[in-house]
């Protein structure tokens, strides 16, 4: 059976997550396999991917093979496939542009970025010599130059794009339009996880519009110790995140709150949690005769590996995406697994209609 050829921009810890899980389900069949919301997508199950390509800028994954990389610092995701087969593919050095905030200098080696000393690659070559069919971009929140300049690099290599950042392009118009003249699907933006803060956000957003109670004040405030949570120290880097996360919540509610009402986004940076985040959320309503409740809740998850949950369906959405010669967005899998889709659905109906865009019965 062929593989599914895929290049990675970022070797951090959702990259990690993704490989380690390509390898972990080596051993496992339909039946015992945990932590999977397909098993099998077409004709391709998990172990059915391979990274033909890897870019990063970090001295301490350039130059190494992907095998090597993904355990290198500043990564503190959970191993939990420890043995990965070595892989003759290279990191190799990509373009800094805006892919790293000025304020990661101030933080020590183990926790921040280290920028390489190296020239980098010509991309698009690389990307062609490869014989990459999809590239996934993990840029760092913030990357928005660098996330455009990706984006090219897929277009003019001539394959496939999922953007797992909060850079608006998958959603964008002009973007989708780039990805269609060229026969192109494309998966994004922001990718969520299979339980983490805005899937659990929603639902129970949506409980409450569906039993009739009037949502009147909310927030979501995450912490975390990864280096995502380090670069979003620079608020300046936080404005489509921000706008993504929000707009998840606000597109399944009855109406959309004030903006003073709601309230989304990264909190702080804590060390110790590494690549664990947590959520506090609260939602505050109105009941029967405009009686007051609440919800207060804390959510607890190993950052990286619940997102590669959401990210192992798409790559194989995507592929469907190319042997059926679809072009542009694929609205169906990026409303079930990004935060920033080009069409928000409720999530059941997201749900049904991936099932019926495998199944052939819906274009995209």
């Amino acid at each position: 059976m062929s593989k599914i050829k895929i290049a990675v921009v970022g070797i951090g810890n959702c990259a990690s997550s993704l490989i380690q899980g390509i390898y972990y389900y080596k051993d496992k069949n339909p039946e015992d396999a945990i932590g999977l919301m397909h098993w099998k997508i077409g004709e391709w199950d998990p172990t059915d991917i391979e990274v033909v390509a890897a870019f990063d800028i970090d001295a301490r994954k350039v130059g190494k093979t992907v095998d090597e990389a993904i355990f290198a610092k500043p990564n503190c995701t959970t191993v939990f496939q420890p043995e990965i087969p070595k892989s003759d593919v290279v990191v190799q050095m990509g373009p800094v542009l805006d892919g790293v905030s000025e304020h990661m200098a101030e933080f020590e080696d183990d926790y921040t970025f280290i920028v390489a000393d190296e020239e980098p690659v010509d991309v698009v070559e690389v990307l062609k010599e490869s014989g990459a069919e999809i590239l996934l971009s993990y840029l760092p929140v913030g990357s928005e130059e660098a996330a455009r300049f990706y984006a090219q690099c897929a277009l003019d290599a001539e394959i496939a794009y999922i953007n797992c950042m909060p850079v608006f392009i998958v959603s964008d118009p002009e973007w989708d339009a780039k990805f269609r003249e060229k026969g192109l699907p494309a998966v994004g933006d922001d990718i969520k996880a299979q339980i983490g803060a805005t899937i659990t956000h929603r639902t129970l957003s949506n409980l409450f519009k569906e039993r009739g109670v009037k949502l009147i004040h909310t927030y979501q405030i995450n912490t975390g110790g990864n280096t995502d949570f380090l670069n979003m120290l620079n608020r300046k880097r936080l404005d489509s995140k921000k706008e993504s996360k929000t707009e998840a919540v606000q597109s399944v509610l009855a109406e959309r709150m004030d903006p003073h009402d709601i309230h989304i986004g990264p909190s702080d940076y804590v060390p110790w949690q590494k690549d664990n985040k947590i959520c506090f959320l609260r939602m505050e309503g109105k009941t029967f005769g405009d009686v007051p409740m609440d919800i207060e809740l804390r959510l607890s998850v190993e950052d990286s590996p619940n997102s590669a949950g959401c990210v192992i369906d798409a790559i194989r959405c995507c592929k469907l995406g190319l042997e059926r010669g679809i072009g542009g967005q694929l609205t169906s899998i990026s409303s079930y697994v990004m935060k920033h889709p080009p069409i928000q659905f409720t999530d059941d109906e997201a749900a049904a209609n991936v099932e019926a865009f495998i199944n052939g019965e819906i274009e995209r």
